[in-house]
């Protein structure tokens, strides 16, 4: 028996990987060309239901990567970001840019979680 469990699992990644106690996630993009506000969402919203199915949430996250398309979108980001991330339940964090695999995506959130 493998220690290590996969979920959707395709050629080149898995959405969710789960070690032990520890859940990692696949870098989650947005909608393609929506405002960062609206990218930031969609991405934690798509942590949101994973994580849930990984048997964690948002409470339990332990680092999350940022990358933003530009770091003028900071603001922005951090508006949506804030107002998900439960106080008192802030996670290590780094947010940097980077060029995103397609020119119409701005945001890139990757998430490092602990089981329930």
């Amino acid at each position: 028996m493998s220690d290590i469990e996969r979920s959707h699992t395709g050629t080149r990644m898995s959405q969710i990987v789960k070690h032990g106690d520890t859940i990692y996630l696949a870098g989650q993009v947005g909608t393609a060309g929506a405002s960062v506000a609206q990218q930031t969402q969609d991405c934690l919203d798509k942590i949101d239901a994973l994580l849930a199915e990984a048997g964690s949430d948002n409470t339990r996250i332990l680092q999350c990567v940022i990358w933003l398309a530009d770091m003028a979108d900071f603001e922005e980001m951090n508006g949506v970001w804030d107002a998900w991330v439960p106080e008192g339940h802030a996670p290590a964090r780094a947010c940097g840019e980077a060029k995103l695999a397609r020119p119409d995506l701005l945001v890139e959130l990757i998430v490092t979680a602990a089981a329930k």
